[in-house]
């Protein structure tokens, strides 16, 4: 009976994921039909289909996976809170630096540029040779950008400070989305992409600590000392648990375990269907798990066939794809108008008349905004639910635009938040209306932050990171441009007009391209399959 019993345990611990799902000839169209012997979730075979290897990332144990998201997911959180944290300190460094408020702003604005557009340079380079180095790289610069901060004395030497740590963190902006998708299956994408975007929404608190501690001997600078001191325990933890996820994964497949189509006369197993003995596949005895001391090593895989150049080219086409065009203007304007528009707007507010708070208190407004994201954050997974049940319906073919659904609230009620919050500030109406707004357009934000992006990996997975750049530079060039001068409109045509007015507007048509999307995303995928576009991009398996 032990023999048994050892045997079992042996044969469930050597078990690797096997599956037929694949892509069809449209992008973001996938079978997940499963045949008799499939791993299946919800009677959906797994997508992608990993190789019968240890190693590779899609077969790591959970615990491994988890913490490899927690620390992304961190790192977000904290890239994100340095970049907007001091919106509070915007007056205190006029005074300071004897500039005006809206010159002030551009401590946070021109930081905000580089987080996106340091993605030109970062995504090619852990392409090339690998996630884990770049991921170290990147908060060693990370932790210098800080520590400059905490000891400049100038404006000249702030600002430089601040462009090299947002440089660094800016890799957050596309990471987090690339290792989900090294490391998750398709069914769980939408939900681990809503947790990294939960990190990088929860960044709106900083402003809270930031402004009380104004009060401490340390003024201003305090902010960054603690900053400085979580980004060096984020290393220490990256270094011990993040392992490189770069994979050749055609190189390893195991031809016996090809992803043909399911043959005719094959029972389709259902999510309830399950074998009396684990399903083992043969692992070669050449295909070990590499030693923990092995993951440690501060290098990753070289991909000889990286074409930097070729790479960065390719990615400004996909401004011409309307999803990835759909993830940069809904990331653009929610933060242009939310996150800088917010943060600038009402510090200077609430600390004139008729409210006359004190500086210490004038980051409580991000107090709204969390709140909006903490009642957002449950429905992280509920794409992934729509998405797995209407494939089910639909014969186990699942299409990228499932996960939509979930989103139409969210289309009007973000919209609203920033009538709210205008005329607030237009009339000086009661303060918690600036909560109210700012909450409903967090609300709002979190579905199209979390839902638009998982969509266009959906739709184009295999060409991820070159969408990535593509979004990460558009969506900070568009958050640039709405949020640069927005001190110098609200003051010149008042803030019904500019916020509640025009903001509102362009807020909801971006939303409302939802409703062509899920009536003819998947018409759009398909023309775009044929187009010139695909055929200068090929097609990547």
């Amino acid at each position: 009976m032990a023999i048994k019993i050892a045997s079992g345990l042996q044969n469930r611990k050597s078990h690797l994921v096997r599956s037929h799902a694949h892509e069809g000839d449209i992008p973001g169209t996938v079978n997940v039909q499963a045949i008799e012997g499939d791993d299946s979730y919800h009677g959906q075979a797994l997508f992608p289909v990993p190789a019968e290897d240890p190693n590779d990332p899609l077969q790591w144990p959970k615990f491994k996976k988890v913490m490899i998201l927690v620390i992304i997911c961190t790192y977000s959180f904290l890239g994100n809170a340095a970049l907007l944290g001091p919106g509070p300190y915007l007056t205190l460094w006029a005074e300071i630096f004897e500039v005006s408020p809206a010159y002030a702003s551009t401590l946070i604005s021109y930081p905000n540029l580089v987080y996106g557009f340091g993605s030109i340079i970062l995504v090619p380079l852990y392409l090339k040779i690998g996630r884990r180095p770049v991921m170290l790289g990147s908060l060693l610069a990370f932790i210098a950008g800080l520590a400059g901060c905490s000891q400049a004395k100038s404006f000249g030497g702030l600002m430089a400070a601040r462009i090299i740590h947002c440089l660094g963190a800016g890799i957050c902006e596309a990471l987090p989305v690339q290792l989900v998708n090294d490391i998750f299956f398709l069914h769980e994408r939408g939900k681990y992409i809503g947790y990294y975007t939960f990190g990088m929404c929860f960044a709106a608190i900083a402003p809270i600590p930031a402004a009380y501690m104004l009060s401490t001997k340390y003024s201003w600078k305090l902010f960054f000392y603690v900053a400085l001191a979580l980004a060096v325990a984020l290393f220490i933890l990256a270094f011990l648990f993040a392992e490189e996820s770069s994979y050749d994964r055609e190189a390893h497949r195991n031809p016996n375990t090809s992803t043909a189509e399911p043959l005719e006369g094959v029972r389709i197993s259902n999510a309830s269907d399950k074998p009396e003995e684990p399903i083992v596949e043969e692992v070669s005895s050449t295909s070990r798990r590499k030693t923990y001391l092995e993951t440690l090593l501060p290098w990753g895989r070289v991909d000889p066939n990286i074409n930097v150049v070729a790479l960065v080219w390719r990615s400004f086409t996909y401004f011409l794809v309307p999803q990835v065009l759909w993830v940069i203007t809904s990331f653009g304007i929610i933060i242009g108008l939310g996150a800088l528009a917010f943060n600038f707007v009402f510090p200077i507010k609430i600390t004139a008349p008729p409210y006359n708070w004190s500086t210490a208190s004038s980051g409580v407004q991000s107090l709204g905004s969390i709140i909006g994201f903490l009642l957002a954050l449950p429905f992280s997974s509920s794409s992934d639910r729509l998405a797995g049940y209407l494939t089910r319906r639909n014969n186990g073919i699942r299409e990228a635009e499932m996960r939509l659904g979930v989103m139409l609230p969210a289309m009007i009620i973000g919209p609203a938040g920033l009538v709210v919050f205008g005329l607030t500030a237009e009339y000086n109406l009661h303060w918690i209306g600036y909560f109210f707004g700012g909450g409903m357009t967090s609300w709002g934000g979190y579905f199209y932050y979390c839902f638009t992006l998982a969509y266009a990996v959906d739709s184009y997975q295999a060409h991820t990171s070159e969408m990535l750049i593509a979004i990460n530079v558009g969506k900070q060039a568009v958050s640039f441009g709405l949020g640069f001068s927005v001190l110098d409109w609200v003051t010149e045509r008042g803030y019904a007009v500019i916020i509640a007015g025009i903001f509102c507007a362009v807020f909801l048509v971006n939303n409302l391209m939802l409703v062509v999307f899920m009536l003819r995303g998947k018409h759009i995928r398909r023309f775009m399959a044929t187009s010139w576009l695909a055929k200068l991009h090929g097609r990547s398996v």
